[in-house]
């Protein structure tokens, strides 16, 4: 069954309120699901959302939708997807729902879908709980229909696992008085985040922490994002910025200099934190900077790319042992938590690299080689993409081609990654290089067989 302007991928099934998603389309996924995940015989759901305008009448929707197939709907209310994905960890639970779009924009809502283990479904869990939207889904009797009981304490839990990681150094942090300058978009890290540094004996000067779900810039943490943050930790002389998306999975991160890092830094920085404890092998996914590489590089690791979607990094990372890993979009992935993108724990590692290296993250950063990134993105045409890939494999051959994920052509100093997006009707091509010069240059030569192919069709 396909529902037409629905967004379905490993990311979950996305779409606009009131247009694709509505209360009718997120009852039959939520049901499907409900059924495919308890068909083992544990019958306990966990439920939570972002802080999105229509989250709560979702919720309410997918209460009814999953009592309605027997399940136990254990509530952790607003929360971020880390504190939901740790939430089935912790209640053994048959999967979790967390309503949140993410890093859409505010007229977006979607549904996650995350499996017994409190990784989200691969591509063939899925396909495999969609059948039911075909086969038809198995709804309870009246005596045998679920309920709902409430988890309170889900974020105060995660609070306490981030402080427990032996990575950190609490008492060490607490000592520093670090002074942060945070942003939450009126997102859900207005939840965890302000509690979570100030367990770490932080100074915080926030912007935005109410929890309204009414954004007040695009949700997406990039640098163009962050002009408001960078003039905080300008205003404040704070040590360093964090701002994280609605759903509290992506952390960016602004120096004490009051300039944006780039999300990639997140991971780089939490990674070279990591690795000086447990050198092990990195996973990311093929759109993430070269500074991920090199810190891997640096370290004597085995570094490994994946494919974008953090299901896809997080399968990975289990495959070859990752020590550390995730996407350079700002998710932090550290598997002796959890295996998902956790922007709190992103942030506790960048203050343990602070604590480790007494000196201005500004001046950890400048002794990095410094690139560039830019991304670039052109409607989704009809016709596959084959043809395009190939083109640019021919123009380019000295380049190291990897097609797991669209294309990614690699050279010592520079890669240009195209592929179809998972969570909007759009092809993203994405170049870096060693200036902007060279990272434009590479999408430019991109996007010409790709705007041919839109054009003749």
């Amino acid at each position: 069954m396909a529902f037409e302007g629905l967004m379905v991928s490993v990311s979950g099934v996305r779409g606009r309120v009131g247009g694709a998603l509505t209360p009718e389309i997120m009852a039959t996924y939520a049901a499907a699901f409900g059924a495919w995940a308890t068909a083992g015989g544990v019958r306990s759901i966990v439920v939570g959302r972002d802080s999105r305008v229509s989250g709560a009448m979702f919720t309410r929707v997918v209460h009814a939708a999953l009592e309605s197939v027997g399940c136990t709907v254990i509530d952790v209310g607003m929360a971020p997807t880390p504190t939901i994905q740790l939430a089935v960890e912790h209640h053994h639970a048959a999967g979790g729902l967390a309503i949140t779009a993410s890093h859409n924009p505010i007229e977006w809502n979607a549904l996650k879908f995350i499996g017994a283990s409190g990784l989200f479904l691969s591509a063939a869990e899925g396909a495999a709980m969609r059948a039911l939207l075909d086969s038809g889904i198995p709804r309870a009797t009246w005596d045998q229909l679920g309920h709902i009981v409430v988890d309170e304490y889900a974020v105060t839990r995660h609070i306490a696992q981030v402080l427990a990681l032996p990575y950190l150094d609490v008492a060490g942090i607490r000592a520093r008085k670090f002074r942060i300058a945070l942003d939450c978009c009126h997102g859900a890290g207005g939840v965890i985040m302000p509690q979570l540094l100030s367990a770490l004996g932080c100074e915080v000067f926030a912007i935005h922490d109410e929890t309204d779900g009414r954004f007040h810039r695009s949700p997406e943490p990039t640098a163009d994002n962050l002009g408001e943050l960078e003039a905080l930790v300008r205003n404040t002389d704070a040590d360093v910025g964090f701002a994280t998306d609605p759903d509290v999975d992506r952390l960016a991160l602004v120096g004490d200099d009051g300039r944006a890092l780039g999300e990639d830094y997140t991971l780089a920085l939490a990674a070279r934190t990591v690795l000086r404890h447990r050198p092990g092998p990195v996973v990311t996914n093929l759109s993430t900077s070269k500074v991920v590489e090199d810190v891997a590089r640096d370290a004597g690791v085995p570094f490994h790319f994946a494919k974008v979607g953090e299901v896809n990094v997080a399968i990975a990372m289990r495959d070859h042992g990752a020590t550390i890993g995730g996407e350079g979009n700002g998710g932090v992935i550290l598997p002796e938590l959890h295996l998902g993108r956790d922007a709190p724990v992103g942030a506790a590692l960048v203050l343990q690299l602070m604590l480790e290296e007494a000196r201005p993250l500004s001046a950890v950063v400048a002794e990095r080689k410094r690139y560039v990134i830019v991304k670039d993105k052109l409607d989704r045409p009809d016709a596959p993409l084959d043809a395009v890939y190939s083109a640019l494999v021919q123009a380019f051959p000295e380049a190291n081609a990897d097609t797991q994920d669209g294309l990614r052509l690699d050279w010592p100093d520079r890669w240009v990654h195209l592929r179809p997006s998972g969570t909007e009707p759009i092809v993203r091509v994405i170049a870096e290089g060693s200036t902007e010069a060279d990272a434009r240059a590479l999408i430019a030569q991109a996007r010409q067989p790709l705007s041919t192919l839109a054009f003749a069709v």
